[in-house]
């Protein structure tokens, strides 16, 4: 016997209630993005790598640890996806688009990452994501919040999480903050991680990301940048606030959060919780207004986020249930064609219907018990010949003769019971 082939390490199966809860969280997503005007787009897996090299940062993890690139049999270096919104962005500017704005954007597909696999971190996870792509203004922010919300909301899970907010301001504003990290750093240059002390010569504002021990202790007393906003970041900050209160979106601001790619500018936000452990941010992103010029397009506005549906499925209470099926039973080979009419006519009116492919009539009873059908169509040779079929209600055991072409209306009214 051959050896049993197991899914590569941090990859997994998606199976029964696994993937009910993950194709739950995609289409309610799907659902409230197309209330606030979204439509959905698809870019490709991979990319060419300055797709991501461009915008992501040579500085962040993800460029310089974690991306899975190579190159292919054309000579050309190719990357697999590690996010969605740098295509997006590419797209955007491929197909045209730069001068039809605003653009609305949802997306939902796999990511990946070459990370230490663990409880809701993956190498090939999920992601559903938004961007909305031409307004510069703190309420078009406030609304792509405002949506991430109600989408916590409909999956029932938003008392689970919370807003946190900060902002990381316009360029004048992150240079001045920059030189005062950099001096800050310096000064425990020895006490540094070894990592950070390369963060420092390159973005020092990676270094507030360091899950190092020792960089946090140092972090703590590092500069905010709140003492380093423009008047312009500043009324943008203020007005973000204010917007989200309209909203009715609750938040705390949390002066750490400056996500972990090296594009966000302004807003910067993530949805927590304390339910996951360790990987307790479950929805975050920021504005990006720089990205779609790296791509070679115009300097535009653009705010977005991206939600991770492994760990969205996690916090769900219980999975939606399966259809409640139907059992069709022929009896005999005259039975058949009648049944296998009768099983398409019933799936047409949107319900589900099985039929066993063989067995006498206690098997495929027990078959339909098995599946959990709440009602069993039995069609014998007598029946076929008055073309009718006896229906069953497998919840009381009550059965009743039903002309076939009336069988389909007698067992939805069953499953609506």
């Amino acid at each position: 016997m051959a050896e049993a082939l197991q899914p590569v390490r941090g990859t997994r199966d998606l199976l029964g209630e696994d993937q009910r809860r993950f194709a739950h969280v995609v289409d309610t997503a799907r659902r409230i993005a197309a209330l606030y005007g979204f439509d959905e787009w698809a870019t490709p897996v991979f990319e060419d790598t300055r797709v991501f090299s461009r915008s992501l940062g040579e500085t962040s993890d993800v460029v310089s640890k974690e991306m899975y690139s190579f190159t292919d049999r054309g000579g050309d270096s190719i990357t697999l996806r590690p996010e969605g919104t740098a295509g997006v962005c590419r797209a955007l500017v491929s197909n045209g688009l730069t001068q039809s704005l605003p653009q609305k954007v949802f997306y939902a597909g796999p990511m990946f990452r070459y990370e230490r696999p663990q409880k809701g971190r993956y190498r090939q996870f999920h992601q559903i994501g938004l961007e909305l792509i031409g307004p510069s203004e703190p309420q078009a922010d406030a609304e792509v919040i405002a949506l991430g919300h109600h989408i916590l909301r409909a999956l029932g899970i938003a008392d689970q999480t919370v807003l946190e907010l900060n902002t990381l301001g316009d360029a004048a504003s992150r240079d001045a903050w920059r030189t005062a990290l950099i001096a800050h750093f310096t000064v425990h240059r020895d006490a540094l991680s070894e990592e950070s002390r390369q963060r420092l010569e390159r973005n020092p504002l990676r270094i507030l990301d360091s899950k190092d021990a020792a960089d946090r202790a140092l972090v703590g007393d590092a500069p905010l940048i709140d003492g380093f906003l423009s008047d312009a970041a500043r009324a943008h900050w203020d007005g973000l606030r204010a917007a989200l209160d309209r909203f009715g979106v609750p938040f705390r601001i949390n002066p750490r959060i400056v996500r972990g790619l090296d594009y966000y500018s302004h807003t910067a936000f993530e949805f927590v919780t304390e339910q996951l452990g360790a990987q307790g941010t479950v929805l975050a992103g920021g504005r990006y207004d720089g990205l779609v010029a790296d791509m070679g397009g115009p300097a535009t506005p653009a705010i977005g986020f991206a939600a991770g549906i492994e760990r969205l499925s996690m916090l769900l209470n219980s999975p939606p249930p399966p259809p409640v099926p139907v059992a069709v039973v022929p009896v005999g080979e005259v039975a058949e064609a009648q049944a296998t009419a009768i099983l398409q006519a019933i799936r047409s009116r949107g319900l589900r219907a099985e039929a066993a492919y063989r067995g006498n009539l206690k098997r495929r009873m027990e078959r339909a018990n098995r599946i959990g059908a709440v009602a069993a169509v039995i069609i014998g040779e007598a029946e076929a010949a008055r073309g009718v079929a006896q229906v069953k209600d497998l919840r009381t055991g009550e059965q009743r003769e039903a002309a076939a072409d009336d069988v389909p209306a007698v067992v939805a009214a069953l499953v609506a019971a």
